[in-house]
């Protein structure tokens, strides 16, 4: 009996999946290593310190990118997850229609078109309500992490909404369930493990985000990630490397976060 074709099996596939991995994640490992280093140099070893830690600990402008970091992250995950929740409903429960695939498209179009496509289309946009209102406050940066982040959330949201068994909202439409109590009720309890993974993996790209900052941000609205770019065009020390480390780690953790509860069923 012929065995059907396997990928594994393939001369030389084990090798060059190593390579790849080896080019992927050496020099991720080389960034955490030299983030100890005790020297100023990020290429000559010169022992282990906590001291860059501490002093990304301790620095001001540190200190305040992260906490914008986190509250531009922040509000745009929950607005963007709203809406990918009412976006999901709208796009599974309704069946087919006309304009389905419009919507869908619209819906992921950050996916689909280059980033900084979006970047300059925002910076653009922006710039006219700035002139005509006056205001430049993170507003301007959370709307446009929302949208950003709208096709990360509403993906594994709408994922979960396509493998849930509809049996359970049939029965509760029955018993004349409202469609509120029954998305409250029914619908919503199945749904959150598609919800807090769409939120987690929201906040990751919202955090690690640099090019649509860069164009959208007004004077002395760094965030973390594009302060590491300032500090980068400056000069560079391994503080730098103790930063991406500390965004790896929350990264690592979030990206798990949202592994484990895609793989939940009940």
């Amino acid at each position: 009996m012929a065995k059907g074709f396997d990928i594994r099996r393939q001369t030389g596939f084990a090798t060059i999946a190593m390579a790849c991995f080896v080019i992927l994640y050496l020099p991720i490992v080389l960034l955490v290593v030299y983030s100890f280093n005790a020297g100023t140099s990020v290429a000559i070893w010169e022992g282990f310190s906590w001291r860059w830690y501490v002093s990304a600990w301790d620095n001001d402008q540190v200190q305040a990118a992260t906490v914008r970091s986190l509250v531009i992250a922040f509000w745009a995950t929950l607005i963007a997850t709203t809406c990918a929740v009412l976006a999901a409903l709208a796009t599974t429960r309704q069946g087919s229609f006309r304009g389905y695939t419009l919507i869908f498209a619209m819906i992921n179009q950050p996916l689909m078109v280059p980033e900084i496509v979006t970047a300059v289309a925002l910076l653009i946009f922006f710039a006219m309500i700035k002139v005509a209102t006056g205001y430049t406050g993170l507003f301007y940066l959370i709307i446009a992490h929302s949208a950003f982040c709208l096709p990360f959330a509403y993906m594994p949201i709408r994922a979960r909404l396509q493998g849930m068994d509809l049996s359970l909202e049939h029965a509760a439409m029955d018993l004349y369930g409202t469609p509120w109590r029954v998305f409250r009720r029914v619908t919503l309890p199945q749904l959150w493990p598609g919800i807090l993974a769409g939120a987690m993996l929201a906040f990751v790209i919202s955090l690690d985000d640099v090019v649509i900052t860069e164009f959208v941000k007004s004077a002395g609205q760094d965030t973390l990630p594009t302060y590491m770019l300032g500090q980068l065009r400056r000069v560079v020390t391994p503080e730098v490397n103790a930063i991406s480390t500390a965004l790896l780690a929350i990264s690592v953790v979030m990206v798990m976060g949202f592994f484990f509860l895609s793989r939940t069923k009940k």
